[in-house]
């Protein structure tokens, strides 16, 4: 089960006014929000910064903001937020093809070399030591702008909280996710794990 549990999306109107935003990215309000009311300033705060990280604002569109978060959270391990965020991607229109092939986007053709250079800037901004370099830097200059920089990193900062929070609390992964998990990410040895709401 969860380190906490999580309270009723009625807890904190303000918090489930906002959580509305969570219906058209995953179909439910994710049980990380509802543990994080707990203190309403931490959940509000959240939702505010997902919301403006996520804002579609050109190229990096909304399923390429997804597959980015879903290669942070790969690299961490969060099977929980994995799962959201391979659904997310889903849901904003990632191709079929991107979807079955994650795993391989370095060497798949559904990818182009500007999708390869934003997710490899993911996994490497995710390790930990920190591996971002001149080389990346390099690659990431061919094909987008500082602007755009700045929204990936924005996405990559985002889910290093999340996977540190989802992690460390074994918030139980929504029936929803799940299903998108095994999915799209099943073939590649995607389990619940301690998110199950039994094994922590």
């Amino acid at each position: 089960m969860a380190l906490v549990t999580p309270l009723s999306p009625e807890h904190d109107l303000e918090t489930k006014e906002l959580a509305e935003f969570f219906n058209e990215t995953l179909g439910f309000c994710p049980n990380s929000v509802l543990t994080m009311q707990r203190r309403p300033a931490i959940s509000k705060a959240f939702i505010n910064l997902n919301k403006a990280v996520m804002a579609n604002e050109g190229r990096v569109n909304s399923a390429l903001k997804r597959m980015i978060a879903w290669v942070s959270s790969n690299s961490t391990g969060c099977r929980y937020c994995q799962a959201h965020a391979i659904r997310a991607a889903e849901r904003y229109g990632a191709e079929q093809e991107q979807l079955d092939n994650i795993w391989e986007y370095r060497t798949h053709p559904a990818f182009s070399e500007a999708e390869r250079a934003a997710l490899d800037f993911s996994l490497q901004a995710s390790m930990v030591p920190n591996a971002v370099d001149a080389k990346i830097k390099e690659r990431l200059y061919k094909h987008w702008d500082e602007g755009e920089i700045v929204e990936m990193l924005g996405v990559i900062s985002l889910f290093g909280y999340l996977n540190r929070w989802n992690d460390s609390m074994g918030t139980n992964i929504e029936e929803g996710a799940v299903e998108s998990g095994n999915q799209y990410l099943g073939k590649y040895g995607f389990e619940v794990g301690k998110h199950d709401g039994g094994s922590y």
